[in-house]
């Protein structure tokens, strides 16, 4: 039961963030220590885990996917998408500046516990963390397609869009507002409860475009991870630091529309920009906490470990 509560919000937490545009779940995947596990999981996914599950053989299937901690992550990621994002809705439609601090302290912060899980920097690992800067900063100040709701565009999107879901510093949402369709598939969340059947002409397509995305990314991603450790951290790291103008707190907000990067603002000094700046540092603050107790229990696990082989 606490391995399934700690997990359920672990994916709420990656919910909330797959919905924000600028804030990637990947990423929350990564400072909540779950990232290798989760694309691990994701890519066990195979034409042996199809057999264990059509041969009847659920235990081992179960098994073979880490089924469990998968189902209770997006068992949360699908209760945030649902419920939880829409009072982040409410909070980003009547306190952009605060909720957008609060993710910008977030990131600060992980980008230095991130970072520091590479072992040794060579010039490949740089290499690959400027790309990574490069690669965010390009999609960051990129230009807006029109909305379209054709059944294969929404597939594309989700395929797409899914990489954003577990690839740390690229937002998923982000790359929807880019491809045009962001508005659609929230409103497409929203219309569940009060129009399922137009609700699901937007959402279908778009899951299975998840779901084939996200299977063949995570793929890709476990092996550059297995065999190019340090490199794949170094270009995670740079997508995160590259990410961090869509997460500027201080944005022109005109008619309703989405903030992009390009509309960051410089901040006037004011009541809001104090307040602003204390989210900032409890954002950062949290990171460091989490951390550090997380440091505390690695280290005591470890002793414990030593002293029974004693």
């Amino acid at each position: 039961m606490k391995n399934f509560i700690v997990n359920f919000f672990k994916g709420v937490a990656m919910g909330v963030a797959n919905v924000i545009a600028g804030v990637s779940g990947g990423t929350i995947a990564l400072i909540t220590g779950i990232f290798e596990r989760l694309i691990n999981s994701l890519k066990s996914f195979n034409f042996t885990a199809i057999k264990l599950l059509f041969t009847g053989k659920f235990k081992e299937f179960a098994k073979h996917t880490d089924f469990v901690f998968l189902f209770e992550v997006l068992l949360g990621i699908a209760v945030a998408m649902v419920s939880v994002a829409k009072l982040f809705k409410y909070l980003f439609e009547n306190y952009p500046t605060y909720i957008w601090a609060l993710f910008f302290g977030l990131l600060i912060a992980s980008i230095f516990y991130v970072g520091k899980t590479i072992k040794k920097w060579s010039f490949g690992v740089i290499v690959a963390f400027a790309i990574g800067i490069g690669v965010s900063l390009l999609i960051a100040f990129g230009t807006t397609a029109q909305e379209n709701d054709n059944f294969f565009y929404l597939m594309l999107c989700g395929a797409i869009g899914s990489s954003g879901m577990i690839l740390p510093g690229i937002s998923g949402s982000y790359i929807l507002v880019l491809m045009g369709d962001y508005s659609l598939v929230i409103n497409g969340i929203d219309m569940l409860t009060n129009n399922f059947a137009e609700s699901m002409k937007i959402i279908i397509p778009v899951m299975i475009g998840v779901v084939v995305g996200i299977v063949a990314f995570a793929h890709v991603l476990a092996w550059i991870f297995k065999h190019y450790h340090d490199m794949t951290i170094s270009l995670l790291t740079g997508f995160i630091v590259g990410s961090l103008p869509i997460i500027w707190p201080w944005k022109i907000y005109e008619n309703g529309a989405l903030p992009m990067a390009k509309d960051n603002i410089m901040p006037e000094i004011n009541t809001e920009f104090f307040i602003a700046v204390s989210i900032i540092i409890l954002g950062a603050v949290l990171i460091i906490v989490t951390e550090t107790i997380a440091m505390r229990k690695k280290k005591d696990g470890v002793e414990k470990e030593v002293n029974s082989e004693c």
